[in-house]
């Protein structure tokens, strides 16, 4: 077999013809030190306050500290495999999560990532993490009501679409029963329902979807997950990636020992004078025999406080 120089020139120049010289810039930066699941980071001066990066072994972080000779970030997965002198890349993208019928009926975790098995979500359409609630006056008053489908929450306890509500309990009294009823009991009532499982057991996350499958709650149902295995600031993401708009229902499953609500719930219950004491600041990690501090006013007025905080020490 023989070779044409021309033809061989010829095809040289096509390819000349057709090259076309592409620049890429990427902004990169270098671990400094690495630890606790917090990353110090040296050359990203234009980083962006949250904005996701890349790490080494396709970890995940975000950006939490600006400051003038580095930058804070915290992890999204283990950095046993991120040690100093590595490489981080930036995205360019806020902390956000997809939204959109895509997801329903899909388990995520708190990137929306999803982590069911079933492929990756066609979703066209994100949403910041940390966003401005809309005004009073964007949002639909309370006027529907919804039922949970017991009998005993709908004539004593009426809920409104809208509104928000707390289910306390000990252990093993039935909370999570009442969250996958009501759930259950949304079926063809137009109500997308958003289950968030923080600090729970996988093998839990996975009974309670096994449920809803077996009931068809699936259909109507997003489950975001954020397991005990996975790093803490997943776990803190996880209420925010999980909050929708409009005719859903949202339910944040916590368990008791990071259970975050219970010292809004108890400042709001104290009178207004005393909501600067340290019963209003520690509720939920001190008892009132453990309480030393409080403002000069309240120690005036401690013999006529009815709190229950009023013994404090």
């Amino acid at each position: 077999m023989s070779f044409r120089p021309e033809e061989v020139s010829a095809i040289l120049a096509q390819e000349l013809e057709r090259y076309e010289a592409k620049l890429e810039t990427k902004s990169v930066g270098t671990v400094l030190s690495v630890g606790d699941g917090i990353a110090r980071l040296w050359g990203l001066e234009d980083a962006m306050a949250g904005e996701l990066l890349k790490f080494p072994g396709d970890v995940t972080g975000m950006v939490l500290n600006l400051e003038e000779d580095n930058v804070g970030a915290v992890l999204f997965g283990s950095d046993k495999a991120i040690k100093e002198g590595d490489r981080v890349e930036r995205t360019g993208r806020i902390a956000s999560v997809p939204v959109g019928k895509a997801m329903i009926g899909r388990v995520v975790n708190a990137l929306g990532q999803p982590v069911d098995g079933k492929g990756p979500i066609g979703a066209d359409e994100f949403r910041n993490i940390e966003s401005n609630a809309p005004s009073v006056i964007e949002r639909q008053p309370v006027k529907e009501p919804l039922q949970t489908g017991i009998k005993a929450i709908d004539a004593m306890i009426p809920i409104g679409r809208g509104q928000r509500e707390l289910i306390i309990g000990d252990r093993q009294t039935g909370k999570t029963a009442i969250a996958l009823d009501t759930i259950i009991n949304q079926k063809g009532q137009n109500v997308i329902c958003v289950y968030v499982a923080i600090g729970q057991k996988e093998s839990t996350v996975a009974a309670v979807v096994a449920t809803l499958e077996k009931h068809g709650a699936m259909e109507y149902t997003i489950v975001v997950s954020a397991s005990a295995s996975e790093a803490a600031p997943l776990q803190y993401l996880a209420p925010y990636a999980g909050r929708g708009d409009g005719r859903v229902l949202h339910l944040s499953g916590w368990p008791r020992a990071v259970r975050v609500r219970r010292p809004v719930e108890a400042r709001d219950r104290l009178p207004r004078s005393c909501r600067s004491c340290c019963a209003a600041r520690r509720a939920a990690r001190r008892t009132r025999a453990t309480c030393s501090t409080s403002t000069r006013g309240c120690s005036s007025a401690r013999a006529s406080c009815r709190t229950p905080w009023a013994a404090a020490r």
